[in-house]
């Protein structure tokens, strides 16, 4: 079983080669004020941590321009509707390549649209995160001419760069086994994930300038998933090689 102790060595290891480890929080799904986005905001607040919070651009109520505009808080844009249009085989995927190009293309535009009327031109940072972390590469290469800056799914990138115009920043330690339960993963599972991809980086097998990222659903989560954000929080806010950083330091700053 892996242990906090052991993340703290890691981190350890860091600190004698004289670098910083970075790392983010990517929180999907928000379209309301909930008591659980608002146990969200607060965690983030009170343990001064960056989050970026990725809404659902056809269900978010304008509600959210006032809930997610305090200091510490980044919007993104969570795809259009957070719906699946492949077949019932299939992994799930809104941005996939089973529709016409032009037709999501559409859909994401108006989705951009509804970011600006809700939460106006300096509101969100113009990123976006595919539903389910898939996306399929035609549509990836049509961001940059839709007007997005950024892109976020999950696991360590192969470029910052690809294609070119578009910042790639991924997640790595997701707190809710899908798959199974869907409830916390454990601590075995997440301290796994954390350090693997901090010791990847470490030893030049991961893109040492990504920083690794904490993916939450504040929707989904049970009391052990706050727990270690809590404890996740305090760990690498309180070692001298690690840090938190926004979306705003790591993307482009504001839509265009």
């Amino acid at each position: 079983m892996t242990s906090w102790r052991e993340l703290t060595a890691e981190l350890d290891l860091w600190a004698e080669s004289g670098t910083v480890a970075s790392f983010w929080w990517r929180d999907d799904d928000a379209i309301e004020p909930t008591s659980a986005l608002d146990r969200l905001l607060s965690l983030s607040n009170e343990k001064g941590v960056p989050v970026a919070v990725a809404v659902i651009p056809a269900a978010a109520r304008r509600e959210l321009r006032i809930k997610l505009s305090s200091d510490g808080v980044d919007v993104l844009q969570h795809g259009y509707a957070h719906q699946s249009h492949g077949k019932n085989s299939e992994k799930k995927a809104e941005l996939g390549n089973d529709r016409p190009m032009w037709d999501v293309a559409s859909e994401l535009a108006e989705g951009r649209s509804r970011m600006f009327d809700i939460f106006g031109d300096e509101g969100w940072v113009n990123v976006m995160v595919p539903p389910w972390n898939r996306i399929d590469p035609s549509i990836m290469n049509l961001l940059p001419g839709l007007g997005y800056s950024g892109l976020s799914t999950f696991a360590p990138r192969r470029a910052a760069h690809a294609p070119p115009g578009l910042t790639l920043v991924n997640t790595h330690i997701d707190l809710i086994d899908w798959r199974k339960t869907r409830r916390y993963a454990g601590d075995d599972a997440i301290l796994s994930a954390t350090i693997s991809h901090l010791a990847a980086k470490r030893q030049g097998r991961a893109d040492p300038e990504e920083a690794t990222g904490l993916l939450t659903h504040h929707l989904s989560h049970d009391e052990e998933c706050w727990a270690c954000i809590q404890k996740l929080a305090n760990t690498i806010s309180d070692h001298v090689s690690a840090r938190w950083q926004s979306a705003k330091a790591l993307f482009p700053i504001h839509p265009q």
